[in-house]
């Protein structure tokens, strides 16, 4: 996968330039650190390719030599995490420089709508970037078509500082099933996966972009089914959270699953009001030039979704100073 190219060649561009400190020969550089997600979801891959479009490490290749175009002296590094509510904290903190975040969690860590977390008031917007579906994925045999069979049920709402496991919870008490109808288990999808593999779970939430390598693996080792997640109490949901949008996943996404509808978020790159405005300038900049779009088209399914066009969809936070200015060159903000 490129995305595991892009974060060796980061690596082995760190350890050169290790060496290259150590002999007083290194030339100006900084490490840009992206949180993502589990390392067999979406966001961890995505930032892979992020991190690949974005960094051009000292010595390499200029840009019309057919090298890196992304920002001098950056080696970008995609960092897993336990998902949105974990990168903003992080972000907040100090502890990675930018990061993936849900539309919703976004918008509701700004405005300090989630519970036990300051509000994230210096969170800032890089890019939307594309549709997150919601994946309730259950095996063939369990006896789960519907939302309303998960009751008595063993199912992952995914960990704690995720996305998901907000979502689910939407999704749980819109249809007034609560944690205690089912046995609760908080892990990320991966794992979830193992679990059904070893008769272990039923079933997993997970909001990724499709296809999302964990429920991917596990359609090949085993039948599944993804539940549709429609109906009037969905309707009625996406009515009290309009950050919420209709949604469907195509069939053959995952071996012998037809198309589904369901529900998504926009997946959104986030970073603090406190970075540098040239700086993010300049990441947007080498986000949106034609190598990176080379990266995003050829790098995961979901990365040909990622495009100016749809930049600043969903947009529930402030764009970031240097990223409004590169958009307002490009006619996107007036």
């Amino acid at each position: 996968m490129r995305s595991r190219a892009g974060g060796l060649r980061a690596i082995l561009g760190l350890l050169m330039l290790m060496m290259t400190v150590a002999t007083g020969s290194a030339e100006d550089f900084r490490i840009f650190r992206i949180g993502t997600g589990g390392v067999a979801g979406t966001y961890f891959p995505i930032g892979g390719l992020l991190a690949d479009a974005i960094s051009n490490p000292p010595g390499a290749r200029p840009c019309d030599d057919g090298g890196s175009c992304g920002v001098d002296g950056m080696i970008a590094i995609a960092q897993s995490s336990n998902g949105s509510i974990d990168n903003i904290e992080g972000i907040m903190s100090g502890g990675l420089d930018s990061g993936l975040a849900q539309s919703d969690i976004a918008y509701a860590a700004y405005r300090g709508l989630l519970d036990g977390i300051p509000p994230a008031t210096d969170l800032r917007l890089v890019a939307s970037l594309y549709v997150e579906s919601m994946h309730l994925v259950v095996t063939a045999d369990s006896g789960i078509e519907t939302i309303e069979d998960i009751r008595g049920k063993r199912i992952s709402l995914d960990n704690q500082g995720s996305g998901t496991q907000v979502n689910a919870r939407i999704v749980l008490n819109s249809f007034g099933i609560g944690e205690d109808d089912i046995t609760a288990v908080h892990v990320k999808p991966a794992e979830a996966s193992r679990m059904i593999l070893a008769n272990e779970l039923d079933g997993f939430f997970a909001v990724a972009g499709y296809p999302t390598p964990s429920v991917a693996s596990l359609a090949e080792e085993r039948d599944i089914r993804l539940v549709p997640l429609t109906g009037p109490v969905i309707e009625k949901m996406l009515e009290e959270y309009p950050f919420l949008s209709v949604d469907r996943i195509p069939a053959d996404t995952y071996r012998g699953v037809p198309e589904i509808r369901t529900f998504g978020v926009v997946a959104q790159w986030v970073i603090s009001a406190k970075a540098d405005d040239q700086l993010v300038y300049d990441i947007t900049k080498a986000l949106w030039n034609d190598s990176s779009r080379k990266l995003l088209d050829n790098g995961h399914g979901k990365g040909r979704a990622i495009t100016m066009d749809t930049a600043l969809d969903g947009a529930g936070i402030p764009l970031h100073p240097g990223a409004e200015r590169y958009y307002r060159e490009h006619g996107l903000v007036d």
